[in-house]
């Protein structure tokens, strides 16, 4: 397996801890019980500051989640439905950028069945803590959460077949390595299907600081040209940025796709430590 470095700066480890606590805090905050949420993109209710339809479980069919656990739908307060735009197939590899509590790698891992497997990442032990036993209470066995940043991901060149995530990469400090690392894990021909939080062109980095917080999923979003030419600066072809919802002015949710073009082949593995 080998991986891109990221080597972040004062400030940006310094972002990169805010958003560690708020994982950290919301995932304390769920439990099968209690009926609490919280996210990346909403602070827990202990913040006592409302979510609004912009972002969470309600942009999910309810059809699409009646079989999950309470606490994985709870626990979604990110801005889109990935799962429902990444077009999967029964015994694909899917990963999950940012995962939490693990509301999207369990939806993909119905969808691409026992021949499929369905992989989650995430930096913040709570989420993991969390998201594994929502993988239990439902009762779902091809799934696998691991331990990691998005910056540098742990899994081997080419070993999956469809990356997902929701509003997320937003609240990476190093969006270039994000993308050249979603690249990398991809196999030739693989996918991008993203929901993230994407500024109008004619929005500049200040306005978006203006409008939210970083670990808000509003400062750290990248304008749809930049999105689009980051992608192409990975490597990636077919590239589409698709505003669905305002979540803030001129910031929206959005539908990012790209494919990883077959021209770049190496060699399909499994991920590592891992048997689907």
């Amino acid at each position: 397996m080998t991986n891109t470095t990221s080597s972040l700066s004062s400030a940006d480890e310094a972002l990169r801890e805010q958003v560690r606590s708020r994982y950290a805090k919301a995932a304390l905050a769920i439990s099968p019980t209690d009926g609490a949420s919280g996210s990346c993109c909403a602070p827990s209710p202990a913040a006592a500051i409302e979510v609004d339809e912009h972002f969470g479980a309600s942009l999910y069919d309810d059809g699409a989640t009646s079989h999950l656990p309470a606490a994985a739908v709870l626990a979604s307060l990110g801005c889109g439905n990935p799962t429902a735009v990444a077009d999967l197939h029964p015994g694909q590899r899917v990963l999950d950028l940012g995962s939490g509590g693990g509301i999207d790698v369990l939806l993909s891992a119905r969808r691409v069945g026992p021949t499929g497997f369905a992989y989650g990442v995430d930096m913040t032990g709570e989420m993991l803590d969390l998201a594994r036993t929502n993988a239990t209470a439902a009762g779902v066995s091809n799934v696998e959460f691991r331990e990691g940043t998005i910056e540098a991901l742990p899994f081997d060149d080419a070993s999956i077949d469809v990356v997902i995530s929701n509003c997320v990469v937003n609240l990476s400090t190093d969006k270039p390595a994000v993308l050249a690392e979603t690249f990398r894990v991809l196999a030739p021909g693989g996918r991008v299907g993203i929901s993230d939080v994407v500024a109008e062109d004619d929005v500049t980095p200040a306005q978006r600081a203006e409008r939210g917080y970083h670990v808000g999923c509003i400062a750290g979003a990248l304008s749809r040209t930049e999105y689009l030419d980051g992608l192409a600066a990975a490597g990636f072809t077919e590239a589409s940025v698709e505003f669905t919802h305002e979540v803030a002015p001129g910031l929206h949710g959005a539908i990012v796709r790209a494919t990883k073009p077959t021209a770049h082949s190496t060699p399909t593995s499994q991920p590592e430590d891992s048997a689907p």
